[in-house]
């Protein structure tokens, strides 16, 4: 039998089973650039099935078209997470399917021995293929993330050294995103003295605040959170 591991040597072994490369996974409105679900971690199945997880639970049941790259595991947790049973009146269990408007076209990259870009192909993995598979807006997306969090830039030594205290800092960058910085695609022209623009946030797009939020506003709303 092993004798339990001193407080200090768990602390350490928690932080090396922590440390090496983590890669992020999140789902992007492409009307509202809101981010719906994200998470972090190492590049496995179970990093995608939280995505999933969260969406279908945030999405109240909708049926989703999607976007995305070509990475296996995205259509088999697409298909566990989105799938109903269809009643056929026959005995026995009934077949599990995806609701007519849940789609996914991904489009692969193809590249050569040395990574360069040979092809772009587009797959209708599930469903009619979407007008603009395009994932323009979520690169985009990855590229702010580069620019405001150092841990993410190339060739950086600015690395992050626990993985709760970078989960806690994306957290609040995607919170930044959301309410206290407007989008340049989501203005709105208007006809009033001194300005052109109404400036909107990805919240304001969806009707979740009314105006642009403070650092202030932020640190000192109370928030009630229910068991």
């Amino acid at each position: 039998m092993k004798a339990p591991a001193p407080a200090g040597q768990a602390s350490q072994a928690s932080q090396a089973s922590q440390a090496g490369p983590r890669w992020g996974c999140l789902v992007l409105d492409r009307a509202s650039r809101f981010v719906v679900a994200h998470a972090s971690g190492p590049r496995e199945e179970e990093l995608a099935a939280r995505v999933f997880a969260q969406t279908q639970q945030r999405a109240a049941g909708q049926a989703l078209p999607w976007c995305s790259d070509g990475w296996r595991p995205y259509p088999e947790h697409l298909l566990r997470a989105d799938r109903q049973p269809v009643r056929t009146g026959r005995r026995g269990r009934p077949p599990l399917r995806l609701p007519d408007g849940v789609r996914l076209t991904q489009t692969i990259k193809h590249r050569d021995e040395r990574g360069r870009l040979r092809r772009v192909e587009t797959r209708a993995t599930f469903g009619a293929p979407i007008e603009q598979p395009a994932l323009v807006q979520v690169e985009r997306r990855n590229g702010v993330c580069r620019a405001r969090l150092h841990a993410l830039t190339r060739k950086t030594h600015a690395f992050a050294k626990t993985a709760t205290t970078w989960d806690a800092l994306l957290d609040l960058h995607v919170f930044a995103q959301h309410w206290l910085h407007p989008h340049l695609a989501l203005r709105q022209s208007v006809v009033a003295a001194g300005r052109v623009y109404d400036q909107r946030t990805p919240a304001m797009a969806l009707h979740l605040t009314d105006h642009v939020w403070t650092w202030r506003e932020f640190l000192t709303t109370p928030i009630c959170i229910s068991s």
